[in-house]
C-alpha cells in the first residue's frame, strides 16, 4: 500500500498564517512548483508563509505546516494525481489534463518518496528557502519525546531533529501583527 502525505492540523496557526489552509485529512505534496516564477522576498506576509512552511493540500489546495505519514490506497494515490493535474489545467494554465499528468504524477511520487522508511503517523515539516538564487526545500521528521521535557510548565509533543552539519535559520515570526 502506497505511503503519502496527508496534512494535520494540531492548532488553528494555518488559518491565521496561510491565506488559505488544507483542511485536516486532505493528501498533499510539498508544491514548490506554486513558486516557481515568484520572488519569495517580493511575496506578501501570507504567501511568503506558504513559501516557507506550507504543503500543498490536494482537496482544497489550500496550504498545511504539517503533515503525517498515511496509508493510502491504489485509488486514492490515483484521485491525488488526477486532482493535481485538473488544478495545473485551472491555476497554472497546462494545456489539458493529458499534458498535465506527468508533471502531476512526478510531484505524488516525490511526495510518496518522503514518506518512505518511515512508519504512518510520522510527522513531516518542510522549511523552504532562496539560498544563492535557488530554492532549497529541507525536510524534517517530528517524533514524540521519550521523555518528558518542562518548558515553562508545558510538555512538548514533539522534538525536532536536526540535520546534522546544516544550520537552519531561527525565524521567529510575529503572529500578533498579522491581519485578522
Amino acid at each position: 500500500m502506497p505511503l503519502l502525505p496527508r496534512t494535520i492540523r494540531l492548532d488553528p496557526s494555518d488559518s491565521i498564517v496561510f491565506e488559505r489552509a488544507a483542511e485536516p485529512g486532505e493528501w498533499a505534496v510539498p508544491g514548490g512548483f506554486a513558486f516557481w516564477d515568484e520572488s519569495p522576498e517580493a511575496m506578501p506576509g501570507k504567501r511568503r508563509q506558504a513559501f516557507r512552511a506550507g504543503f500543498l493540500g490536494l482537496s482544497s489546495f489550500g496550504w498545511s505546516t504539517l503533515v503525517e505519514v498515511a496509508e493510502a490506497t491504489a485509488a486514492e494515490r490515483e484521485a491525488a494525481v488526477a486532482s493535481l493535474a485538473a488544478h495545473l489545467v485551472a491555476a497554472y494554465g497546462a494545456p489539458d489534463e493529458a499534458a498535465a499528468r506527468p508533471a502531476a504524477e512526478e510531484e505524488v511520487a516525490f511526495a510518496e518518496s518522503l514518506c518512505e522508511g518511515h512508519p504512518p503517523g510520522t510527522v513531516l515539516a518542510l522549511s523552504r528557502s532562496l539560498e544563492e538564487g535557488r530554492v532549497r526545500e529541507r525536510f524534517r521528521t517530528l517524533h514524540r519525546r521519550e521523555t518528558p521535557h518542562h518548558d515553562f510548565g508545558r510538555l512538548p509533543v514533539f522534538g525536532i531533529v536536526q540535520v546534522a552539519g546544516e544550520e537552519e535559520p531561527v525565524e521567529r515570526p510575529d503572529l500578533t501583527r498579522l491581519p485578522r
